[in-house]
């Protein structure tokens, strides 16, 4: 594992379980070891950014992954790392590569660094502290963000996406919207009241006398509704706040969330 990340990691680790002084100058012996390209490509692959996103990388090293995203795909793009020396590097890279206007990178704490702007969010850091991300990155990205994590997944938070390089594996999310809550949907002149629990981008909920089972990849929606006969129809759409619309079984419909 790049140092940068180990150093981030265990700084991190040091605050949030209470490890002594030591942890620090433990991480520092750690030697750097930069992310292999071919990952970092099979990364940026994933998560296909267009030049007009902004990519954010948590633990961001010698800044691979940033520049890379700048020369290849024009996108403007933020490194992250706790180490000064490796920003330094990040902005050394940046240079050579001539990519400065694109390419930035601070030192700071990614727990205290604003996320929010990010279309992409890419990261490799440990275990502990992706799970301490995780509710960050769901309550604070937009939907339909794309995250990508180089060897350490989310916990129970399943991947949309998987792959593996190099025996080194890469996981993919999409950010998905909010939407759980009660529904009233509307379609070829009936309205139903749908009942939706949401885990992460999976739903699962009742329509009257209907099971409902769905998934979510950031705004996008599919829900069945199965009856007790057996017969199923399905909705496809897009969640837009308090309201959804789209078509499926039946022709166009809509919604209107009504409850939490």
């Amino acid at each position: 594992m790049p140092r940068s990340r180990m150093v981030s990691g265990f700084r991190l680790l040091a605050v949030l379980v209470g490890v002594g002084a030591a942890a620090p100058a433990l991480a520092k012996d750690v030697p750097f070891v930069p992310t292999p390209q071919p990952v970092v490509d099979k990364m940026l692959e994933l998560a296909k950014p267009k030049k007009s996103d902004y990519l954010i990388d948590l633990g961001s090293g010698d800044g691979r992954i940033v520049v890379t995203a700048a020369q290849r795909y024009g996108v403007t793009g933020m490194g992250v790392d706790i180490d000064p020396d490796r920003v330094a590097e990040g902005k050394q890279n940046a240079q050579q590569a001539g990519v400065t206007d694109k390419a930035t990178f601070v030192e700071a704490d990614l727990f205290k660094t604003d996320i929010s702007k990010a279309d992409v969010l890419t990261m490799y850091l440990l275990p502990q502290v992706n799970l301490r991300l995780r509710p960050v990155v769901l309550d604070t990205l937009k939907p339909g963000t794309r995250v990508v994590s180089h060897a350490f997944d989310m916990g129970d938070w399943q991947p949309d996406a998987k792959e593996s390089v190099e025996a080194r594996t890469i996981y993919y999310w999409v950010v998905p919207a909010k939407a759980a809550g009660t529904w009233k949907v509307e379609q070829g002149g009936k309205s139903t009241e749908v009942s939706l629990e949401q885990t992460y981008q999976m739903l699962q909920g009742t329509a009257g006398k209907d099971k409902v089972e769905g998934r979510l990849k950031g705004t996008e929606i599919s829900l069945t509704m199965t009856g007790g006969d057996g017969k199923a129809r399905t909705l496809t759409g897009k969640v837009d706040g308090a309201k959804m619309s789209g078509t499926g079984d039946g022709g166009a419909w809509t919604a209107t969330r009504t409850g939490g």
